[in-house]
């Protein structure tokens, strides 16, 4: 007598994915408004925790006479006293942007973006800005965030007030930088109306990316995704306005990428995209390295 196995079909249930705590930088001024209201916004949207950051600091004092100690001391002094009270008025201002969300508060003499990467493994998710003020005692380096935190980084234009993510375009190239990218912009590709996976590449090469592009939206439908696929070329030099034009077209306010780039000195250099994207983007962009 034979026994024979029978398969039952089980039907797949997607769990959304969800950003449970979302960390942004925190400073005096109408810059840090914008940003910090667009974080809570979307931390009530997703029903996440909200951790404001005040960070700043001041440039070390360096002298080579023996008698200015005691003046120096008195800087120092007078510095951190400082530092202390635009502390005191970040946390006023992060607690009346951030109102209505689920809110907490840490603050550090510290450099801002060394104070983000530090903070990072309270969060899933950055927000920062795409260029603030040249001082690094105040202000955040977006490009050391995203290179250094090991989380997604949300950069938040100028003229942007409210993440929807509704429309979504996804930068597609088959690296690393870009797999991890997609994994962790889940929990906004699995809300999202509409997700265009986007390729740009050279004439000859598009057959080979429309056979990239359909593996990435079939395992994204897997996921509970609404995805479709998109490869068009330009010249190199265009790629950046390309993907923004396919965002504009399709009314999508979110472009996701992989960050491309390697440390020089403690400068950051980038390809052109990636910069292009990072310091001037025109909508919302996520990146992950």
């Amino acid at each position: 007598m034979t026994k024979t196995m029978e398969r039952v079909a089980t039907e797949v249930v997607v769990r959304p994915d969800t950003y449970k705590t979302i960390l942004v930088h925190a400073e005096p001024g109408i810059a840090a408004t914008h940003r910090v209201e667009v974080a809570a916004r979307l931390a009530r949207d997703l029903d996440a925790r909200l951790i404001g950051l005040g960070a700043e600091t001041y440039e070390p004092i360096v002298t080579s006479d023996p008698y200015s100690g005691y003046a120096s001391g008195e800087l120092i002094a007078m510095l951190q006293e400082q530092v202390a009270r635009r502390l005191t008025e970040a946390e006023t201002a992060f607690r009346r942007d951030a109102a209505g969300a689920s809110i907490d508060w840490r603050s550090v003499q510290d450099y801002p973006s060394r104070a983000l990467v530090q903070a990072a493994r309270t969060c899933d998710l950055i927000v920062v800005s795409p260029k603030e003020s040249g001082d690094t005692t105040r202000a955040t380096d977006a490009a050391d965030v995203v290179m250094s935190a090991g989380r997604p980084v949300l950069i938040v234009p100028e003229d942007r007030h409210h993440l929807r993510a509704m429309g979504v375009v996804v930068a597609w190239k088959d690296t690393r930088e870009c797999r991890r990218a997609l994994d962790d912009a889940m929990p906004l590709l699995q809300r999202a109306e509409d997700v265009i996976v986007h390729a740009v590449c050279k004439a000859d090469e598009a057959d080979r990316m429309v056979f990239e592009v359909d593996d990435v939206v079939e395992n994204l439908k897997r996921h509970g995704v609404e995805a479709r696929g998109l490869v068009t070329s330009v010249a190199p030099e265009g790629v950046t306005q390309e993907i923004e034009r396919v965002a504009q077209l399709n009314n999508a306010d979110l472009i996701v990428c992989g960050a491309y780039g390697h440390s020089r000195l403690r400068e950051w250099a980038f390809g052109g995209v990636t910069d292009d994207l990072m310091h001037r983007p025109t909508c919302f962009v996520l990146m992950s390295h």
